[in-house]
């Protein structure tokens, strides 16, 4: 049998083959994984012995890693608005930066709503991160989060009975075919926003592992927001908001799409914590 400490040089050893931000960081968190332990336990436990099991599984994960898997993938985590959620292929993996329309939503809930009861739609919800962080949150407010993948709403689901949470519901339906005599207050989407030829050069954990259908916004990457407004004009309650998520260089290009339905009074842009527009907010 090998030690922790001996698995997480060979570790090291085996990711520095790809170009990665922290391969130490990588290996520790797929031994966390196995061992059912934090990071702490590793440095705390270096000469501690490993079963046959768990050295044959992390050799496997680490080289698993190296060929470009997600972590998120392999460890079924990501963190995300102070929660861990749960993931598995095929959902999208949420980003830090998607933080931004979270925190927009639960300032305006805030500021515009007083607190009051109020419905959310999310558009395409993936692993749930938007929606179940708002019905985390937001207790008065009532989350409807739907996709059109089976996987994201199995991992929705999963995520919502972790948090056992009430004031949310997930639905499987096409968001451009979903008819409804509901109304909502505020619509969000983290929509696919990336141009359909650019797609393959990405990084590989991107371009090959998570998702097309995540990622494509159509060859010009804007597609999506043109149905979303069209959508949001159906849905929407009078006093109502609408909150997107974009792409870099893409705010001009949104706000031409929202301008142009006529539908808003005032729009916002809001910038990430690295400064770049990420969230556009159109109010009626």
């Amino acid at each position: 049998m090998v030690t922790i400490e001996k698995l997480l040089k060979d570790g090291i050893d085996i990711i520095k083959q790809r170009e990665f931000n922290s391969p130490k960081l990588d290996v520790e968190l797929i031994l966390c994984y196995l061992l059912q332990k934090d990071r702490i336990y590793l440095h705390l436990n270096k000469k501690a012995e490993v079963s046959q099991d768990i050295e044959d599984k992390f050799y496997i994960l680490a080289a698993k890693r190296n060929e470009g898997y997600p972590l998120q993938y392999i460890t079924n985590s990501q963190e995300f608005m102070g929660l861990d959620f749960y993931l598995q292929e095929g959902v999208l993996i949420p980003r830090p930066d998607t933080e931004t329309l979270v925190e927009t939503v639960i300032n305006m809930v805030k500021e515009k709503y007083n607190n009051q009861k109020i419905k959310i739609l999310d558009l395409g919800t993936g692993s749930g991160a938007i929606a179940i962080s708002l019905a985390y949150y937001l207790k008065n407010a009532f989350v409807t989060a739907i996709d059109i993948s089976d996987i994201a709403v199995e991992t929705t689901n999963i995520n919502i009975k972790k948090y056992n949470l009430n004031n949310i519901n997930v639905m499987k339906a096409d968001i451009f075919d979903y008819i409804t005599n509901e109304k909502f207050h505020i619509v969000v989407s983290n929509p696919p926003y990336i141009e359909r030829d650019s797609i393959d050069a990405l990084q590989k954990e991107v371009s090959v592992y998570e998702p097309k259908l995540a990622l494509d916004g159509g060859l010009d990457g804007l597609e999506y927001y043109r149905r979303i407004v069209r959508v949001f004009a159906e849905l929407h309650e009078k006093n109502g908001a609408l909150g997107v998520e974009i792409g870099c260089g893409q705010k001009k290009l949104v706000e031409e799409i929202f301008m142009n339905s006529k539908l808003f009074k005032e729009l916002k842009t809001y910038q990430d914590l690295s400064g770049k527009d990420r969230v556009i907010c159109g109010f009626l």
